[in-house]
């Protein structure tokens, strides 16, 4: 956009701090786009991409496999239950591009006619088209909605916004009766896309209890495949390894990203079910195999570093250390609800959304002729933090591994900046 002339440069990160060109510091609240885990220029990670890069750097797995690769999958299946086969490729959207193309190409070579996508409404999947077919944020894509593929969205309870008539729990039912009874009289769903356990990039909406769950048991009593998106939700940031294994929803496939390297290679990775799998076996002249494939598909420098990193969340027990970290989030929320245009705080594990209006009774989100991201980059740079919003939404995701000492320093640096950029919206 015009109003960003330039951008600031950084040098150099260290732990939670990030370093730019003129020395200024900023705590990564954002955790280089929800992806860091232990912090910058983590020894262990970095002397990992050395030793792998003095190697081997890259080779096709066209016809080909690699060590890293392969002992990358094994952990994968191990620590994913009900999982089987594990797909590579280099990014989230590309993850569940391949999820979707799984699903459909299942039926099809099941020899049953299900070519129908079930979804919720203001998820979020990726950038590209497929993607923002099941992942449809009007906001972000308005104007690609006619080359979208149609897909049936149902809506998610939102407590700070229940429609009128309603009482929350209520509101819950009334949405799984609508999936289900869709469910019931369309059978030609292939498949149910959803993220696991919230809506990220949506809003910060944490499903209430329960509420995945039984989707899965519909999607299963019905036939339908299960497809969950643990991109941004999995590998730690709501406080747990796998968040379908918190829900108690076991899916057909599942999409891993961002911290499965801890975010220092690009890397994702789409796995399945057995069932899944076995249904694309058979003899080339059967044409059941799926064709798709990217140039660093099981990249060995990037699967180097995600072993390394899935061994480090062992040996530092890190899903518990978060649970204990998370806990500062909580000791702020009375602070931050007190700001005036606070009008929302939705907080599980190492994910915050602080939600922004310019009226409390009525909910309005706040306005601006400036863009509000923008607007908070500036004031949370005077205040030495990188934050981002999403509409009027500030998101605080933060490494995951940030110590308690870190994590109230941030917090502290949001209060002042939320206090230092109201006068732009009241």
């Amino acid at each position: 956009m015009s109003e960003w002339g330039a951008f600031t440069q950084i040098e150099s990160g260290k732990g939670v701090w990030l370093t730019d060109s003129d020395g200024n510091r900023m705590i990564d609240a954002v955790g280089s786009m929800w992806c860091n885990v232990w912090g910058h220029s983590n020894p262990e990670l970095v002397s990992v991409i050395k030793n792998q890069s003095k190697n081997l750097q890259h080779s096709s797995m066209f016809n080909l496999t690699n060590e890293p690769a392969e002992k990358l999958a094994a952990r994968l299946i191990r620590i994913s239950p009900g999982m089987s086969r594990v797909f590579y490729s280099d990014n989230g959207s590309s993850a569940m591009e391949i999820s979707i193309k799984i699903a459909l190409q299942y039926w099809k070579n099941k020899g049953e006619k299900k070519t129908e996508i079930a979804t919720v409404k203001n998820g979020y999947h990726g950038d590209t088209f497929g993607a923002m077919s099941v992942g449809y944020v009007p906001e972000f894509f308005g104007k690609f909605k006619k080359q979208l593929f149609a897909t049936i969205q149902f809506p998610v309870p939102n407590k700070y916004r229940v429609p009128k008539g309603f009482t929350f729990s209520d509101y819950q039912d009334h949405c799984l009766e609508k999936i289900e009874r869709k469910l019931s009289e369309n059978n030609k769903i292939a498949a149910f896309v959803m993220e696991s356990g919230a809506q990220v990039a949506g809003g910060v909406i944490i499903y209430p209890k329960g509420f995945q769950r039984k989707i899965g048991q519909i999607c299963k009593k019905y036939g339908v495949l299960l497809v969950l998106d643990e991109i941004a939700t999995g590998f730690g940031r709501m406080g747990s390894m796998l968040q379908y294994e918190e829900q108690k929803s076991i899916p057909d496939i599942v999409a891993y990203g961002k911290m499965l390297t801890g975010g220092y290679m690009t890397m994702a990775a789409t796995l399945a079910s057995k069932k899944v799998y076995d249904s694309f076996l058979g003899e080339f002249n059967n044409w059941k195999h799926l064709f798709h494939g990217h140039t660093y598909t099981g990249n060995p420098m990037a699967a180097a570093v995600a072993n390394k990193n899935i061994e480090m969340y062992q040996k530092n027990h890190i899903i518990k250390r978060i649970q204990k970290t998370a806990k500062v989030f909580e000791r702020y929320r009375a602070e931050i609800s007190e700001i005036d245009i606070v009008g929302d705080i939705r907080h599980k594990g190492m994910l915050m959304g602080i939600e922004l209006v310019s009226n409390r009774a009525r909910k309005t989100p706040i306005r601006s002729k400036k863009s509000i991201n923008k607007i908070f980059f500036e004031e949370g740079k005077k205040n030495g933090i990188y934050l981002r919003t999403l509409g009027n939404i500030v998101m605080l995701v933060p490494p995951l591994a940030i110590s308690e000492k870190d994590l109230d320093l941030l917090l502290q640096k949001t209060i002042k900046t939320i206090q230092g950029a109201r006068h732009h919206f009241v």
